[in-house]
């Protein structure tokens, strides 16, 4: 009499013995010579249980290792209608997918309500350690008897719900990868390196749910998402949710023109820099031409003198006396407003700091100071903060009204991210921010500006604002149990109501 095939996990892949009768899964498996049997990518059980079924094929799941939870919210808000709709276009997709949304629109409540209508084992990823306490401590609050855990941070927890750091998730990819149903990929733009991705690909999660204000990667690795993660399915963006779920906001351009003695030194640094890309037939207009002045001008000292002056010349732009200038006369008009302060480098943190008696943030600041300057800001008792990129990401301080960036990269990530800081309502429903953009004129931040802005150099910008220095101014019904059955039911519209389908999140899914 044949034996029955048996799936088992193995350290981040699937092994199937002995073979099936069947055909379909032989697309999924590989033949593994060191143990004489089938081996199938971990990230590929969903797909493979789903055809043994539709073939009618007979066999033993000894891979899962994830289990049911009973999950009873203590904190329920209603949602905003842009919460209720991506989590329907989540469950439509077979609750596998992206959400993009905007800082501050509300992803980890979002996340929390797919939680609750999925229950089973759940693995939360995230990029920083302030995260993951961020995220430990609104589970632990929302779901007051189910089992939180931390992964990351000197903390090795084994337990149902984990929210790990993706280093950490990365590490233990082999161990973790059958104990969670679903894993929800906090700024999944994070997941698609060579090194975070086996969180993913070394999991069955059957159930997948990625959130982001910016998934898009210079690199064009965002792509990897619609495998790791599955497509995206909502996207809204901060002008479409202002006024509702956000801050109505506004965003000015302050052009500064450079003094006649740092325009002068500026023009002769560039001329020197670009006599010598001209002579060595490079462009900059690619980062291919940058990792090229970059290994060129290691070179020669013509190069070296080369790579000094762009240096030279970039900190002239980004530090000029005239933005110093603009910045009190921001921080005066706006007072007593918490206002956040952004740079992208750490000198220029340190001399505004030191210039204008403000608390700094940088990645050299410790733990407890920086926990104490952030509750101090939260709190009222400083009214002014500065950092360079430490803050771009997982820190909330709805309390912040006005953003002031007064250099940074191109990245459309970070300028989102750093609006994002003022975008929450906090308890103020009429709360309006401001993000003040402090450009030299006439200098290479111009187009950094437009990159971050998401314009095309040729063509013009049109920002909201302009001054210049000296003026004023439906899942498929029964979706989830195809994981353990075939089922082709019609599937829900967006704009249908829930009581067409019925709200049955927690019924639709499988046994454990």
């Amino acid at each position: 009499m044949a034996r029955t095939p048996t799936l088992s996990f193995d350290r981040g892949t699937l092994i199937l013995h002995p073979p099936p009768r069947g055909k379909s899964w032989v697309e999924y498996a590989t033949w593994d010579d060191r143990v004489e049997k089938f081996r199938i990518q971990a990230i590929y059980y969903r797909q493979l249980v789903e055809v043994l079924q539709a073939e009618g094929t007979n066999f033993i799941d000894e891979a899962k290792g994830f289990e049911s939870l009973s999950l009873v919210a203590s904190m329920e808000m209603e949602p905003y209608p842009h919460q209720r709709e991506a989590l329907l276009a989540w469950k439509q997709a077979g609750r596998q997918g992206v959400v993009v949304l905007p800082t501050a629109a509300g992803k980890t409540y979002l996340a929390q309500m797919a939680i609750q209508s999925t229950p089973r084992s759940t693995l939360i990823v995230v990029p920083t350690l302030d995260l993951m306490h961020q995220w430990y401590a609104h589970l632990t609050a929302a779901f007051p008897d189910a089992e939180v855990g931390l992964l990351g941070g000197g903390s090795r927890d084994k337990t149902p719900i984990l929210v790990a750091t993706y280093d950490s998730a990365a590490i233990h990819a082999e161990t973790l990868g059958n104990r969670y149903a679903l894993l929800v990929f906090d700024e999944c733009h994070h997941l698609p390196t060579d090194f975070s991705r086996v969180i993913a690909e070394y999991a069955i999660a059957p159930y997948r749910l990625g959130l982001s204000a910016t998934p898009e990667r210079s690199d064009g690795k965002h792509t990897d998402l619609n495998m790791l993660i599955g497509a995206e399915v909502y996207r809204k963006t901060a002008e479409e949710l202002a006024g509702a779920a956000l801050a109505n906001h506004e965003v000015v351009q302050i052009k500064v023109k450079l003094s006649q003695l740092e325009r002068d030194r500026y023009n002769e640094l560039i001329q020197l820099r670009n006599n010598f890309l001209r002579e060595s037939n490079i462009s900059l207009g690619s980062i291919q031409g940058w990792q090229q002045f970059v290994m060129v001008s290691a070179r020669s000292q013509a190069g070296r003198r080369a790579m000094l002056a762009h240096r030279e010349a970039k900190d002239i732009a980004l530090g000029t006396d005239g933005k110093l200038r603009i910045l009190s006369k921001i921080l005066a008009q706006h007072y007593p407003e918490r206002t956040l302060i952004f740079t992208t480098d750490n000198a220029t943190v340190y001399r505004i700091s030191h210039e204008f008696l403000i608390p700094a943030i940088t990645h050299q600041t410790p733990i407890k100071e920086r926990h104490e300057i952030l509750t101090k800001f939260r709190e009222g008792e400083y009214k002014n903060l500065i950092a360079s990129h430490v803050l771009n990401e997982g820190v909330d301080v709805p309390a912040a009204s006005v953003a002031i960036i007064l250099s940074g990269t191109g990245s459309q990530r970070e300028f989102i991210q750093r609006l994002g800081r003022v975008l929450r309502k906090g308890n103020d429903a009429n709360k309006r921010a401001m993000l003040y953009e402090v450009v030299a004129e006439d200098t290479s931040e111009e187009g950094t500006s437009n990159r971050r802005r998401g314009e095309k150099r040729n063509e013009p910008r049109q920002p909201k604002a302009k001054r210049s220095e000296g003026r004023e101014g439906g899942e498929k019904k029964g979706q989830l149990e195809i994981f353990y059955r075939a089922n082709s039911s019609a599937t829900k519209k967006a704009a249908e109501s829930s009581a067409k389908w019925g709200d049955d999140d927690e019924e639709n899914l499988p046994p454990p």
